[in-house]
């Protein structure tokens, strides 16, 4: 029987929505136009994130803490529970969105999710409980580690902080073993706690000075009477006494402060317990007194060093730098047990143990010393240290072989002992420094000095065998057997000894081996020397650079003194450039200046044998045969060059001036008039002058000179000869004629157009000099001796501003003229002196002249070294100006002593000057001919002495 079916209860309602937070609407309306928030109480505006909004609108989420009871477990997902609705109320879509009040999660972040509105199905819950399972099995795993390490870690900690009752658990037992008596006698104690007692409030106020004077005035003892008491008979005191000094404090106060300058004299690093009886008061005098900064700076670094070497004990730079600041401190003892803490505590630093024994006194400085090579037996510094404080060379020797037998591999030990011993005991502890250092060169070659010749080889042999890529072994080699007469050997030696070098892969450095070949000369193995030379010299040399190298090379040589190596180096490349004339020229020079005269003569007899046509080479040899005194060896060499070159005019006049010179005027009379009439130039013909002259025969004079001017009317010197002679002899008029026709076809001459304008000057007065200048300067511009032969002239007769005006133009067109600064230095007045020097040398610093015109301001104003300076670098620059020699042999007569005035007479000699104003119109004088230079010299000093300069504007 069916019944009626009954009705399905209805559904229940839906759960109520969780509360919401309250929001305002005005916080999400938009603000009135130009809103800036806090303008009415003065804040400026300012842009933020909120005020411009998110990139979109994101949704509020749900809050989730009401309903985190009610709701299922949610997964990793966080999908939604199933059977929740997914419209739920209205407003769903902003309950999905973004809730600004959730909390930071640290999975998810500020963010929902990216699975917030999936379901949270069977799956998920599967997956979820997986996950925990592992999470488990993982954790278990790692439970006993864990739980073993925190146990570990706690005990770690108890045992460094203990409680209270656990300190004075051992204490509290004891207390069983009191007795009454001793119970009784423990005092009580006072009530200290903080609750009763009430921070005062402490003034300090400043005691006034009424106070402390009186204070001063009732402990004073006065060892003075005032003389008011004095007076009085001193039965009185007056009742306005002032206070006298207490003058036992003061005495007190002194002595103590000299007691402490005198321990801190007494006791110094180097032990000095003696005060010097004799020094101490000077040693007080220069003791420095410390300021109150420089106490406050050492209390600070004091302070600062102690907290380095208590964190880090084993810092040995702390504990030397604290014991060095006692030591600055005056605290040499504080400073000595500082460095002894610093060396137990870094018994392995040899800097501490140093320091330590630096500050010790001497007599516990090898005590200190023996403990640090104990702690540091290996410490080469260490052992060195300790023999140095050793007095005699017994007891350095044995401290040195005590360090050997810990470290026998040091050199430097090795070095030490047998500088100490005699030469049989330095043999022998050679050849034990070899067995036990066989890689160390120099070990090899002391042994080779010391042995025998025979020994020697051998041992040479056995360091070869260790050393095969060490060249100082076949060059020690080379100088053996040089030293034992093998010379044959020498170059052997050497060239073995590089192919076997090469042979073994070792590149040849030409530089480094030519510096071998100078130390070679330097020890005075001279063959050995031109061995390495040779057989080195064209290592890494392109043929076409071989001659400019090697000329470099000898060069560099001589300057640095290794005259044997440069020889040796010119000799090989004479070997090799046989015909190079430049080359036979630089070796002769090194003869000349560093050689004898047959080394000399053998060179050039070998240079003009592979040279005969070289002119120079023949001159040179005869030069030298002539100023060594033997004037016939001259004659037969000047003989064998003519008949090598039979048409050279450089031999002629060489004949010439050789007989010339030693007073045979016939003879060179006949070799100028051979020369004549081989076709000889114009040179020729003026010597041919000059002899005439010499001998005086005018007309002979006038017929060559007219000769020689038809076949050259261009050279000058002919021209000037001629109208020197006519004026010589009285013909005004035919010098002036000579002369006008010279400068007709010497235009350019300048010479010619100061002689006329001298004769003029002299026979018709200063207008026509002048009218002649003026054209020479026109025919000539920028020539600044016509404008100073102008500015001469006017200031001859008086014109002084004319002379200034002439010297301002001249400066106009010659800007960078010597000779006219220098006029104008000495032209004005003495206060204008220097500026006008420092514009002259501004505009020509490297001229000679205008240096002389300086360096005579310095002689004027008694500044000796400074004037010295600058005239010996005026006669640096022009050597061959004679003017600047007289002036500097001048200044050394005066200022100098026998040796500078002979230094500068042998470099002027040197020189051999042929030019200058002075020296030129003394040394061509006729009755100066055949001076020598020095004589010369003298001449023009004298001339100098007794010359008026016009040309000063004051004394």
């Amino acid at each position: 029987m069916s019944g009626p079916v009954p009705t399905p209860p209805p559904p229940p309602p839906p759960a109520a929505a969780p509360a919401r937070p309250v929001r305002y609407d005005f916080l999400n309306s938009k603000p009135p136009p130009n809103y800036v928030a806090g303008l009415g109480r003065g804040a400026t505006g300012f842009t933020t994130r909120s005020d411009i909004g998110p990139a979109r609108a994101a949704p509020d989420l749900p809050d989730r803490s009401a309903t985190a009871a009610a709701a299922p477990a949610v997964g990793r997902g966080r999908g939604k529970p199933p059977g929740e609705d997914e419209g739920g109320d209205e407003g769903g879509d902003e309950e999905k969105g973004y809730d600004e009040n959730q909390k930071f999660d640290e999975f998810e972040g500020n963010d929902a999710g990216l699975f917030s509105n999936a379901d949270y199905d069977d799956d998920d819950r599967e997956a979820d409980a997986v996950w925990e399972s592992i999470d488990q099995r993982m954790d278990l795993r790692r439970k006993d580690r864990r739980e073993a390490r925190l146990k570990q870690e706690i005990e770690k900690y108890r045992a460094s902080n203990p409680k209270i009752t656990e300190q004075f658990a051992d204490l509290k037992r004891k207390l069983a073993d009191v007795s009454v008596q001793e119970w009784e006698s423990i005092p009580e104690i006072g009530d200290y706690s903080a609750r009763n007692k009430k921070k005062r409030f402490e003034s300090f106020v400043p005691v006034p000075d009424t106070l402390l004077e009186k204070a001063r005035q009732e402990q004073e003892h006065v060892t003075a009477l005032d003389p008011k008491s004095r007076a009085a008979g001193g039965t009185e005191t007056p009742w306005a006494q002032t206070p006298v000094t207490d003058l036992t404090a003061v005495g007190e106060g002194r002595g103590t402060v000299l007691s402490l300058k005198l321990d801190r004299l007494s006791d110094s690093v180097s032990g000095l317990t003696v005060v010097d009886p004799k020094g101490y008061l000077t040693d007080l005098k220069s003791m420095k007194i410390t300021s109150d900064a420089e106490i406050s700076d050492i209390k600070k670094a004091r302070l600062l060093l102690r907290s380095v070497t208590q964190t880090n004990p084993k810092h040995p730079p702390g504990w030397i730098a604290a014991a060095r600041l006692e030591e600055v401190a005056g605290k040499l003892q504080s400073a000595r047990q500082l460095i002894q803490r610093g060396c137990e505590e870094c018994p392995k630093n040899e800097d501490v143990w140093f320091e330590a024994c630096r500050l010790a006194s001497p007599d516990e400085a090898k005590a200190v010393i023996a403990r640090g090579v104990k702690a540091i037996p290996n410490s080469v510094k260490l052992w060195l240290q300790a023999a140095k404080l050793e007095t005699s060379d017994l007891n350095k020797s044995r401290v040195l072989r005590k360090g050997l037998e810990h470290i026998p591999d040091s050199v430097r030990l090795w070095k030490a002992v047998v500088e100490l011993a005699n030469e049989e005991d330095a043999r022998m502890l050679l050849h034990r420094a070899v067995e036990c250092c066989p890689l160390h060169v120099e070990l090899w070659l002391a042994l080779a000095r010391l042995e025998t010749y025979d020994q020697a080889k051998k041992v040479l042999n056995k360091a070869r065998e260790k050393l095969n890529k060490e060249p100082a072994i076949w060059i020690t080699a080379a100088k053996l057997e040089e030293a034992n007469g093998n010379t044959q050997s020498v170059n052997k030696v050497i060239e073995r000894g590089i192919r076997s070098l090469q042979r073994e892969g070792l590149d040849i450095d030409r530089e480094a081996w030519l510096k071998e070949a100078e130390a070679a000369e330097r020890a005075g193995s001279v063959l050995t020397c031109q061995a390495i030379v040779k057989s080195t010299i064209g290592v890494g040399v392109e043929d076409e650079d071989r001659k400019r190298t090697w000329v470099a090379d000898a060069e560099e040589c001589k300057k640095r003194g290794s005259i044997e190596t440069a020889r040796a180096i010119y000799a090989h490349a004479l070997s090799v450039f046989l015909g190079k004339k430049s080359i036979w020229l630089k070796a002769a020079q090194l003869e000349k200046s560093h050689g004898t005269g047959e080394s000399l003569e053998a060179i050039l007899r070998k240079a003009v044998t592979y040279n005969p046509k070289a002119e120079v080479l023949w001159l040179m040899g005869a030069k030298e045969k002539w100023l060594a005194g033997d004037v016939p060896s001259a004659r037969a060499i000047l003989q064998e060059a003519y008949a090598a070159i039979p048409n050279s005019e450089e031999i002629w006049l060489a004949a010439f001036k050789l007989e010339f010179e030693n007073n045979e005027p016939e003879r060179a009379r006949m070799l100028l008039a051979k020369a004549r009439e081989r076709g000889g130039t114009e040179r020729v013909w003026m010597k041919s002058a000059i002899v005439e002259r010499e001998l005086g025969n005018v007309d002979e004079e006038r017929r060559l000179l007219e000769e020689g001017l038809k076949l050259f009317p261009s050279f000058f010197k002919l021209w000037l000869m001629l109208g020197q002679m006519e004026d010589r002899i009285g013909h005004a008029a035919k010098a002036k004629e000579v002369y006008e026709n010279g400068l007709k076809h010497c235009p350019s001459c300048i010479p010619l157009w100061l002689s006329l304008a001298s004769l003029e000057e002299r026979i018709n007065g200063l207008s026509k000099s002048r009218a002649f200048l003026t054209m020479a300067r026109k025919k000539n511009p920028a020539t600044p001796e016509l404008w100073l032969a102008a500015i001469r002239a006017e200031l001859r007769h008086g014109n002084k501003k004319e002379a200034d005006s002439l010297l301002a133009k001249a400066l106009q067109e010659c800007q960078t003229s010597g000779i006219l600064w220098a006029a104008a230095i000495e032209m004005v007045p003495r206060p204008q002196r220097k500026s006008k020097s420092s514009d002259a040398i501004k505009r020509c610093d490297h001229d000679p002249h205008v240096i002389a015109a300086v360096a005579k301001l310095f002689w004027h104003d008694r500044k000796v070294d400074k004037a010295r300076s600058w005239l010996n670098r005026a006669v640096t620059l022009a050597p061959d100006i004679g003017d600047f020699w007289a002036l500097f042999y001048k200044f050394e007569l005066q200022h100098g002593n026998p040796d500078t005035q002979r230094d500068v007479l042998k470099r002027c000699i040197a020189a051999e000057p042929k030019h200058g104003e002075r020296w030129q119109a003394i040394s061509k004088a006729v009755e100066n001919s055949h001076q020598p230079v020095d004589a010369i010299l003298r001449r023009v000093v004298l001339a100098l002495g007794a010359e008026e300069n016009p040309n000063a504007a004051e004394p």
